[in-house]
């Protein structure tokens, strides 16, 4: 039943049917089979939404939408800017450094990509960066978006399968610094490679990425203030033990709202046009989570997590081979699904099965979310790419030479998460 369950789910994709519509059509269509009624499975939906941890993800993603409508995005790497502009290739470095700050504001991949790209681009391409090498950078770096507390994958599955989303925020903690190292460690090879070939990386003003005349220092580091505080506001708070990661996304989101509308910089109708990209993008996580919870609870109930556990340690005795081998799957997952449904699907299936080979839930989190992030590098479900191959207006074609060696590092990266798992449990040896 479980094989059937999921052939039809993967018709329904492959037709185009919503994420949402596949995961609740195809057990809904089956629940006879499973022995299920409608009337049991039509409480399942609010439980799974009514999630307190769930109420951090449309409050993130508020916040980091007011934060590229107001230009505090901006803000942040005019700042970088002024402080690495006499660095060779510094933008490279920027771009990296900027997209780990809004990952510490929006929780997401892609959002990273759309506001950062959205700044950063035009202005590598004014610098003289090829407009493929800047969309592989901005895509590559997007996935600090992740990998930098708060992150959405991650509140998804602490939620789902029922793992402390703070310690899985400090977990991923050394994965944003590996990964952060890695990514500017490509730039400054390949930067030097295009400096032998002649392309002229340009030294810029922090002031020209500001509307207006050129500023002074000060008056750039004294606007970024109030930017770099919100992911101080928002990390402080979680690791101080003063908020919960919901109650940290609440106060960040009316952080954000206070210091744009105080310093003019948002006017009503951008705020409501925030309000409402924010309720309609989390409005369909929600609801992907909730059909995702119909799919996961009738998978429970028929043992298949289980099932699946009990199948794997009958082929395989090496807790090596079980993470190789869900590294692989993971990594053709996400790149034909999108990370919050794999997230939601994958984490309950295999969660029991790296358990049961005495895995760390924690670790398997990490490496469960970087993973399926590393897909969004790859087509079809490439999202990095698209966002920011829009945004350095270059085609796919041109973003290949330089985006296997990120895609490269990614997965050294990833390896190094998986098998030392020390790496992610650091904060164990402080207990």
């Amino acid at each position: 039943m479980a094989l059937t369950t999921f052939v039809l789910m993967g018709a329904l994709l492959l037709v185009g049917a919503p994420l949402a519509v596949a995961f609740g059509l195809s057990i809904f269509t089956l629940m006879a089979g499973y022995g299920l009624t409608t009337t049991g499975l039509s409480g399942i939906p609010y439980e799974e939404v009514s999630n307190h941890a769930l109420v951090a993800i449309p409050l993130f993603m508020l916040t980091g939408d007011l934060m590229n409508r107001s230009g505090m995005a901006g803000e942040l790497i005019a700042l970088s800017d002024l402080v690495l502009h006499r660095v060779r290739a510094a933008f490279g470095y920027i771009t990296v450094a900027a997209s780990a700050m809004m990952g510490a504001i929006t929780g997401s991949s892609v959002a990273t990509v759309a506001a950062v790209g959205g700044v950063v681009s035009p202005e590598m391409l004014r610098r003289g960066y090829p407009n493929g090498y800047t969309a592989a950078l901005t895509a590559s770096a997007g996935l600090l978006g992740v990998l930098v507390p708060p992150s959405i994958p991650l509140i998804l599955y602490g939620a789902t399968v029922g793992v402390s989303v703070s310690d899985l925020f400090l977990a991923t903690l050394p994965a944003a610094l590996l990964f952060s190292a890695l990514f500017l460690v490509v730039h400054r090879q390949l930067s030097r490679r295009l400096l032998r070939n002649g392309v002229e990386l340009r030294a810029g003003e922090a002031s020209k990425l500001t509307a207006g005349p050129p500023l002074p220092r000060r008056v750039v580091v004294a606007r970024a203030t109030s930017a770099l505080m919100l992911p101080v506001l928002i990390l402080g708070g979680i690791y101080g033990g003063v908020f919960t990661p919901s109650e940290a996304a609440a106060v960040g989101c009316l952080y954000a709202i206070g210091a744009a509308l105080t310093r003019r910089l948002l006017k009503l109708d951008m705020l409501a046009q925030s309000f409402r990209s924010a309720v309609v993008t989390g409005a369909g996580i929600l609801i992907i989570i909730a059909m995702t919870g119909v799919f996961n609870r009738a998978m429970v109930l028929n043992q298949v997590p289980q099932d699946i556990a009990a199948w794997v340690a009958t082929f395989i005795d090496s807790p090596i081979i079980f993470l190789l081998m869900v590294n692989l799957v993971l990594l053709l997952v996400g790149t034909f699904m999108e990370t919050n449904a794999s997230i939601l699907l994958m984490g309950p299936l295999l969660a029991p099965a790296a358990q049961r080979f005495g895995i760390d839930p924690v670790h398997f989190g990490i490496v469960l979310a970087t993973n399926l992030e590393i897909g969004l590098l790859t087509p079809p479900m490439a999202a990095n790419l698209y966002v920011a191959a829009r945004a350095a207006r270059c085609r796919m074609g041109d973003m290949l030479p330089y985006l296997g060696w990120f895609f490269l590092v990614a997965i050294v990266g990833q390896l190094v998460l998986t098998f030392v798992p020390a790496v992610t449990l650091w904060f164990r040896f402080f207990r």
